[in-house]
């Protein structure tokens, strides 16, 4: 029952790892971002929860609360800081963001201290379901069911509704977007905010497998950039499959070979970049 283990914790962690960043996917792939500070959206979120659980909240509504919190705070942070950046290129973007997610960890550290956060998983999740050929824990086939429902709702939001056509347009030309009426503003300002209260949302729910801790923002950004790059810049599609992909290597990695399953998660990635330089499912886009 070792390999079943290994398949239902891998896509229960890979469900956290698409959650979270798939906000990234959006931001960097269709925006055409350099976000870095993605990871201290998501750390705000989770920061914010404690809050708000500490204040009595349930657990449920303190995740809604805190994704759109940082939410709106997404949309001011885009507003007043991101914008401007926006025709600066890639190293004024990557070096800003960076410098803000210190700035993130930093304030952060000073209210909340320097220990790990915890997040108390909620009673109702709290026990095992029977799936028929064993029991397994309720918590875990929670985050696979959120996972596929915001995998679901996005792919429908971006592929087959006027928003996410607009959005495309708007990206691929805003100048002609404008031209037939479209806010372009607007709408890079909503997508923003989006990303970063799904970061926040997944962080929260997600405590339990991706500890908060100071560094929360510095330590698992690697982990969403890598779903981003080896899915397929700008295809949150490829980044589900590559989260999955990914979160069953790790996993299993931690099972078999806990002393290298480090270099065995890195040496996949390195491996399918190789194979698959645009991601797995690239954008349309990519030549």
């Amino acid at each position: 029952m070792l390999d079943v283990t290994i398949l239902l914790d891998g896509l229960a962690y890979g469900m956290v790892l698409f959650i979270i960043s798939v906000g990234l996917t959006v931001t960097m792939g269709l925006m055409r971002i350099v976000n870095l500070a993605h990871g201290a959206f998501a750390m705000i979120g989770g920061y914010f929860a404690t809050m708000l659980l500490g204040a009595g909240l349930p657990f449920f509504a303190a995740a809604l609360l805190a994704a759109v919190a940082v939410g709106i705070v997404g949309a001011a942070v885009e507003l007043t800081i991101y914008r401007p950046l926006y025709r600066k290129g890639e190293l004024a973007q990557a070096l800003m963001t960076f410098g803000l997610t210190f700035v993130v960890i930093a304030a952060l550290t000073t209210v909340f201290g320097t220990g790990i956060k915890p997040l108390p998983i909620p009673p109702a999740l709290n026990g095992v379901i029977d799936i028929g050929f064993r029991t397994y824990p309720t918590y875990r086939l929670f985050l696979v069911a959120v996972g596929l429902v915001l995998a679901l709702l996005l792919w429908l939001l971006i592929d087959r509704t006027s928003f996410g056509a607009r959005l495309r347009a708007a990206v691929d030309n805003p100048r002609m977007a404008r031209a037939v009426g479209i806010d372009v503003n607007l709408l890079f300002t909503v997508t923003f905010a989006g990303g970063c209260a799904l970061a926040a949302f997944g962080s929260v729910i997600g405590a339990a497998l991706l500890p908060l801790e100071p560094y929360y923002a510095l330590r698992y950004l690697v982990l969403f950039l890598v779903i981003v790059g080896v899915g397929g810049i700008g295809n949150f599609k490829g980044s589900f499959v590559a989260a999955i992909l990914l979160g069953i290597i790790d996993t299993g990695g931690k099972f078999l070979l806990p002393q290298a399953s480090a270099y065995l998660f890195y040496g996949a990635v390195i491996i399918l970049l190789l194979l698959c330089p645009h991601g797995l499912l690239p954008a349309k886009s990519a030549a």
